[in-house]
Formats: C-alpha cells, sequence, structure tokens
C-alpha cells in the first residue's frame, strides 16, 4: 500500500494507532493512542526504558519531549488534507514537576491550521488530568 493510499485509509477510518505503529519512535518508546469519543488520547506507557532519575524514578525529560512533539505531529497529520510530513519548526516545552514512573497521557488541540503553519497546544498529564506535568506548543510546517 502506498504512504498516500495508508494515510487516506488512516483518516477515513479516524484510526490514530494504525499510523503510531509505523513511526518508530513511537514505536520506541510503546507510545499508543485511544479515542474517547471525538477526543484523542496519547499514552507513554511506564517501561523501565523510559526512566530517566532512577533514584525518583521520573520519565526522562527527553522522552516526554519527544512523546510531545510525536503526539502533535500524529495529531496534525491526521488533520492534514496533504500526504506530506509536517515538520517542527518550534516546540516550547514547560516541564511543570516530574513525571514519576506511571502511565503518562496527553492531549493535542489544534489552535490554527493554515496553508502552511499549524500550531498545536499540547497538555501531558499521569494521574488526573487537572494536575499536568507539562504544557506545550508547537508550530509545525505543512509540506
Amino acid at each position: 500500500m502506498s504512504v498516500e493510499n495508508f494515510l487516506a485509509t488512516c483518516r477515513t477510518n479516524n484510526d490514530y494507532q494504525a499510523l503510531m505503529n509505523v513511526i518508530p519512535y513511537a514505536k520506541t518508546i510503546g507510545m499508543s493512542c485511544s479515542m474517547a469519543g471525538e477526543e484523542v488520547v496519547y499514552e507513554l506507557p511506564a517501561l523501565d526504558t523510559n526512566i530517566g532519575n532512577p533514584t525518583l524514578p521520573a520519565v526522562h525529560g527527553g522522552v516526554l519531549g519527544g512523546f510531545i512533539e510525536q503526539a502533535a505531529i500524529v495529531h496534525v497529520l491526521m488533520k492534514m488534507e496533504t500526504d506530506g510530513f509536517p515538520k517542527v519548526i518550534d516546540l516550547s516545552i514547560d516541564y511543570l514537576s516530574a513525571a514519576h514512573f506511571s502511565d503518562t497521557f496527553a492531549e493535542c488541540r489544534l489552535i490554527r491550521m493554515g496553508k502552511r503553519i499549524a500550531n498545536v497546544a499540547v497538555v501531558v498529564w499521569q494521574k488526573k488530568r487537572e494536575t499536568p506535568v507539562a504544557t506545550a506548543r508547537a508550530n509545525l510546517l505543512l509540506t
């Protein structure tokens, strides 16, 4: 199946997970997603390979940043009408507290999608959605 047909199928079926299964970094960190009505929730499981500070233990900040970036890219890719892969222009992450060793979740909100640039807000939490461990803003170049 061609890339164009694969993306079209994912978009038609609203199948975010199929897309995540073919992204190498998302597979490496164990990233997945689920649908809750119209809402898409991205998940980073508690894996030993994602630990940065074994003393706490806590999720590595780079893994958390990569999780945020991948969630934003996949979210925009599913909303786009073209087959190009969005490229990160800039990503600003606010680490609000340590992401302890437990499942971590993210929700993306598309703020604006123009012809060339998309702006996405990401909120990351663990136990309670009301208590985020990180927030981010991403600008992506649509190709």
